[in-house]
């Protein structure tokens, strides 16, 4: 089963293409990265995998389900994708326990444990408010691993992090592809998409070409 397929797909917006002919097909159990300059459409391609979006035409299938037909939104997902909407006089941990209320599939103790494999005191109580940009970067990533999800789709997932926590998110997301999970990373930081990527691709004025070299054996 392939984990994304995207067939023919396009989007205008204003008469301006977006995503010019999205030809896609990625396997389950790897890891995808998307290079692209700002405004090389790589998060709207993004916003389109996780059904944020809706083709102007073309199909997008998620594990062989149909967006916008078999369902609404990839059933098994997390994701970064620009700021996350935490509510900033909530602690972290209070946070992600009402995100993980709406599906209700892990307890407080699995949530404090995605909060500590980010390097994050999981009883810190301080709001998010005073969290540092590095901290509140941290959380997002841990809400998109918590509940163990079939697809993770980051962008610019290591923005604001310090050298060790980059070493640190990068050792957590191999350890996910290592659990079966697919994970898609665009970023302009090519070090991180030549570390942890599988298979590349580069997104320049709405299309997307395979990128050659420097991939991690």
């Amino acid at each position: 089963m392939k984990a994304i397929r995207m067939i023919h797909v396009n989007k205008e917006i204003k008469g301006r293409p977006i995503l010019n002919d999205i030809n896609l097909s990625l396997d389950s159990s790897r890891i995808y990265g998307f290079l692209g300059r700002n405004g090389s459409g790589k998060t709207m391609l993004f916003r389109a995998i996780c059904g944020l979006i809706k083709p102007t035409s073309g199909e997008i299938y998620v594990f062989d389900k149909k967006l916008g037909s078999d369902i609404s939104f990839p059933e098994s997902l997390g994701v970064i994708i620009e700021n996350v909407g935490f509510w900033p006089q909530y602690s972290g941990l209070e946070n992600l326990k009402y995100i993980a209320s709406i599906k209700n599939i892990i307890d407080e103790e699995q949530i404090k444990r995605s909060i500590a494999r980010l390097g994050l005191d999981p009883d810190d109580k301080r709001s998010y408010s005073k969290y540092s940009l590095g901290m509140k970067q941290k959380l997002g990533i841990a809400q998109a691993i918590m509940e163990r999800p079939d697809l993770i789709v980051l962008d610019e997932p290591t923005n604001s992090i310090d050298e060790e926590g980059v070493k640190s998110v990068r050792h957590i997301l191999l350890e996910e592809k290592q659990r079966g999970a697919t994970i898609l990373i665009a970023s302009h930081n090519k070090e991180d998409i030549d570390y942890l990527s599988d298979e590349k691709f580069k997104m320049e004025n709405g299309l997307l070409t395979k990128y050659q070299g420097g991939l991690r054996k």
